[in-house]
């Protein structure tokens, strides 16, 4: 019984050490030569956008090609490249998308202007739909439906008496 029970624990720590080598392989190093580059490539991965999450810049993104597009920016920082030679090529092979503040171009009006117009559209149609649930509710009676109206009460008084 000793016997199977250190087997067992041997098998369940060798099995939490093939999953914490998958966990460890996941981590990026990269090594800098000074603070500055350091500091470059901390700046440009959290401007640029992850193209796979889009919501997330590359800093936080763990998409294979943000993995790739950290890689390639360590690698131009490494060459002596500018941040702005850097966000100029990966604007030049992405577009302005890359980006996660876009120049305000006729390529990005929609960007820019996009969530102001749907907030405009959605305040008018509230509106429109406020002011028409109101006019039904406040929709006067003609002449013949308050007669008939006026019969109605009339014979219900006069069931009860």
């Amino acid at each position: 019984m000793k016997i199977i029970s250190k087997f067992i624990s041997k098998f369940i720590f060798v099995l939490f050490l093939s999953f914490s080598s998958v966990v460890i392989s996941g981590v990026e190093v990269h090594e800098f030569s000074n603070k500055e580059d350091e500091q470059q490539f901390k700046t440009l991965i959290n401007e640029l956008r992850c193209l796979v999450c889009q919501n997330q810049n590359l800093a936080d993104s763990n998409a294979e090609l943000a993995q790739d597009l950290r890689k390639e920016v360590y690698q131009m920082i490494k060459s002596g490249q500018s941040s702005d030679e850097i966000v100029a090529f990966m604007v030049a092979r992405y577009g302005d998308f890359v980006l996660y503040k876009p120049p305000f171009k006729a390529q990005t009006y929609i960007l820019w202007i996009g969530p102001f117009v749907f907030l405009l559209l959605a305040v008018v149609f509230l509106f429109v739909f406020i002011k028409n649930k109101k006019t039904d509710k406040e929709k006067e009676m003609t002449d013949e439906e308050k007669q008939r109206a006026k019969l109605l009460i009339e014979s219900i008084s006069s069931e009860k008496d």
